[in-house]
């Protein structure tokens, strides 16, 4: 018998929530004993692949299934099926990168699905498998995550043995709310590597209208650029004190963009939802292959995360109900959105647009946004307009097709 998903797993919005788990001392252990079970596990099935290059996930389970669970005593039979899709799932976008087996982190993340783990929402507790049995383990959290994981469908979770904490982030599916119509117009953002991001309403981002440690646009370049001469020196220097620091400071430039894209993308939405519009940003797919830039300014053009932007802003726009469109970038920044006029020459410098069919003056960054709500705009309009049958546009609704004739052809 065929397994039905959920209409709203089907259509809606996936999320993941972060649940405290708050087990007593011999749990702990046996939380923590799962965890290096489970990666030990993985690790072993990822060398067998290594060594007979078998990477598929079907191929993979008939070659380590039986191997895996009679090298490592304890190892249940869902936790071995859960192992083997790990290291599927590692080696299928980075096979060709990788030059040895893929090893996983004693204390990393493992994930439990709905055969390892099961809740009880109404005494707050989770039952999750060990090596020596389940354990039963109450949880804790914010409100609003609590009020989530109570009324919506579950799906997988990750536990995590964090700093001495026990975190379980599961899975959930919001509900799609119906697209509002932008009566209002919509948010043109222009991306960039100067500014992040700079809205159709003047608004520079980060500025002054984000609250948190990072200034501005110069602060978070001058950060980047320290981030980038401490690895340098790090990586030259080459002892093992070195390397202990660098792999203290790994991560922390991308947290750090990370953090600020979030941001940058919950300031647009909350003001297009406010406003009543909608969201237009460019579509940037491709970028790095047509832009040719300096080799001084290399680095900072393949580190701009502006497709990590781009995502964060349309989930988070779905999330909202809020029109979301990618419009083309062609000349947005020498474009006047006046007059029309395009012209290399209205960009007498990298930031002044002065246009020289009407004079409009202004920041290049601002005209850019302007002209990407314009086409955000025009776009919709587009993608609404009725179809020539009086039916609703086929686009929008495949079913909607004209009626077929009485006679032939």
């Amino acid at each position: 018998m065929a397994i039905r998903r959920s209409t709203t797993k089907c259509t809606g919005l996936p999320t993941i929530v972060q649940l405290r788990l708050m087990p007593v001392p011999v749990q702990a252990e046996s939380l923590a004993a799962a965890v290096l079970l489970c990666n030990q596990a993985a690790t072993v099935v990822s060398r067998l692949a290594w060594q007979h290059r078998v990477f598929a996930v079907v191929e993979l389970h008939r070659l380590a299934y039986y191997e895996v669970r009679a090298q490592l005593a304890g190892l249940g039979a869902q936790a071995a099926v859960r192992a083997i899709a790990r290291v599927a799932g590692a080696y299928a976008n980075r096979r060709a990168t990788k030059k040895r087996a893929h090893i996983f982190r004693p204390h990393g993340a493992v994930p439990y699905d709905a055969r390892l783990m099961s809740f009880n929402r109404d005494a707050r507790t989770v039952s999750l498998w060990t090596p020596t049995g389940r354990v039963t383990v109450p949880y804790t959290g914010r409100p609003e995550d609590l009020k989530a994981v109570d009324a919506l469908p579950l799906g997988e979770a990750d536990l995590i043995c964090r700093r001495g904490m026990r975190l379980l982030q599961v899975s959930l599916t919001l509900p799609k709310p119906a697209v509002r119509e932008p009566v209002g117009g919509f948010v043109g953002v222009d991306q960039g590597v100067a500014n992040l991001a700079v809205t159709s309403d003047r608004v520079v981002l980060p500025g002054p209208a984000l609250s948190g440690p990072v200034g501005g646009n110069g602060h978070v370049r001058t950060l980047r650029e320290r981030r980038h001469r401490q690895r340098r020196r790090l990586q030259k220097k080459g002892t093992s004190a070195a390397r202990r620091v660098l792999r203290r400071l790994s991560g922390r430039e991308h947290r750090m963009m990370t953090d600020l894209n979030h941001q940058i993308s919950k300031f647009v939405v909350r003001e297009a939802e406010r406003t009543g519009r909608g969201v237009a940003l460019e579509d940037l797919q491709g970028i790095r292959d047509r832009v040719r830039a300096h080799r001084f300014q290399r680095r900072t053009l393949h580190t701009w995360a502006f497709a990590q932007q781009i995502t964060f802003t349309r989930y988070k726009a779905a999330r909202a109900g809020i029109a979301f469109l990618l419009v083309d970038p062609a000349y947005t920044s020498q474009a006047c959105p006046e007059c029309g006029c395009v012209a290399r020459a209205n960009r007498s410098a990298r930031g002044r647009f002065v246009c020289k069919g009407c004079g409009l003056a202004g920041h290049a960054d601002h005209i850019a946004a302007r002209n990407i709500a314009a086409r955000g705009a025009a776009g919709w309009a587009v993608i609404n307009q009725p179809h020539a049958t009086g039916l609703p546009s086929p686009r929008r609704d495949r079913e909607s097709k004209p009626p077929a004739s009485a006679g032939g052809s």
